[in-house]
């Protein structure tokens, strides 16, 4: 990794080691018609300071302590681990991990694909494997199959990504916008697996084009700053149509686009939080009071108010 110092400890060899500090944001992925293509980064964060030690341990604050904390299936560790041994490290180094978690986990706002890069940058960085940004992407994509959600939150802004021959190929567009976004929460989290489980497995032509002129239109309208193409290009018919039983809020706020400000609405990720793009700082009161207005009778939820990331994830 670029600017890292690569020197580690193994086997009892003393070596100098840097601390490693990660700044990895939040994503909305299957953006509106970007299924399995576009997203966005936001910027809620999960920041991860790792040091060499003689044991593992995790030290969290933040969102889902009680998970972040855990040394026992411990998403984080087992990336780390399973990356270093997959590149012949027998004896990996263990890290004494403090992590600040700001992303709602189970929500679809791209927590796992965050701790999977997050783990592959220190299993390159404490194995001395000296991969690139491009390489621990790649790494990152294959282990989390989602090369939108691991592309918007390594490079930030809107990004699209595919996998070809087992590399990703992603380009990201930062657009110089005011927007702000309003998460919707719901008091229940959602799993992928389930999210994924509900989809057919065809669709029609009809369908396929629709989506394909929105996802061209959305990349435009981010590209362009042109906020009033949002409501249309924001429009799916591939994922979200048949979510909408596993994800309440989604019906329920999908009407508001193009009203108070809100300029476009989409499922964020697999759900079930909703993701909602508001034209300005200003225009967000207005936003967030017909949301309340109207999810009221959804218990539990959250309105969480955040930015749109545009450097992507920093390591330090």
């Amino acid at each position: 990794m670029q600017g890292l110092d690569r020197e580690i400890r193994v086997a009892g060899e003393a070596k100098a080691v840097r601390t490693v500090r990660l700044r990895l944001p939040a994503t909305s992925a299957n953006l509106g018609p970007g299924f399995d293509a576009i997203g966005l980064a936001l910027t809620l964060a999960l920041e991860v300071e790792a040091t060499a030690a003689d044991s593992f341990s995790v030290h969290a604050t933040g969102r889902n302590v009680d998970i972040c904390s855990s040394l026992t299936g411990n998403l984080l560790i087992e990336t780390y681990l399973s990356t270093q041994a997959a590149n012949g490290l027998a004896r990996p180094v263990p890290l004494a991990l403090r992590v600040d978690n700001g992303i709602p986990l189970g929500m679809g706002c791209g927590s796992s694909a965050a701790v999977r890069l997050a783990g592959v940058a220190l299993a390159s960085h404490f194995a001395g494997l000296g991969w690139d940004r491009g390489r621990i992407l790649t790494e990152a994509s294959l282990l989390e199959r989602h090369p939108d959600n691991a592309a918007a939150c390594w490079l930030g802004g809107l990004a699209v990504a595919t996998i070809e021959d087992g590399r990703v190929h992603a380009a990201t567009i930062k657009p110089a916008v005011e927007w702000r976004i309003l998460l919707a929460l719901p008091q229940l989290p959602l799993a992928t697996s389930k999210a994924r489980a509900i989809l057919p497995s065809n669709c029609s032509r009809e369908d396929a084009v629709a989506n394909i002129q929105r996802a061209a239109l959305l990349t435009a309208a981010f590209s362009l700053g042109r906020g009033d193409l949002l409501r249309v290009a924001m429009q799916d018919r591939l994922h979200q149509p048949f979510r909408g039983e596993l994800c309440p809020l989604l019906p329920v706020l999908l009407p508001l686009a193009g009203q108070e400000g809100i300029l476009g609405v989409a499922l964020s990720g697999a759900g079930p939080a909703v993701l909602l793009i508001v034209e300005s700082a200003a225009a967000v009161p207005q936003a967030r009071a017909r949301i309340m207005q109207l999810a009221a009778g959804c218990a539990g939820m959250e309105l969480v108010e955040c930015g749109i990331e545009l450097e992507g994830a920093a390591v330090a």
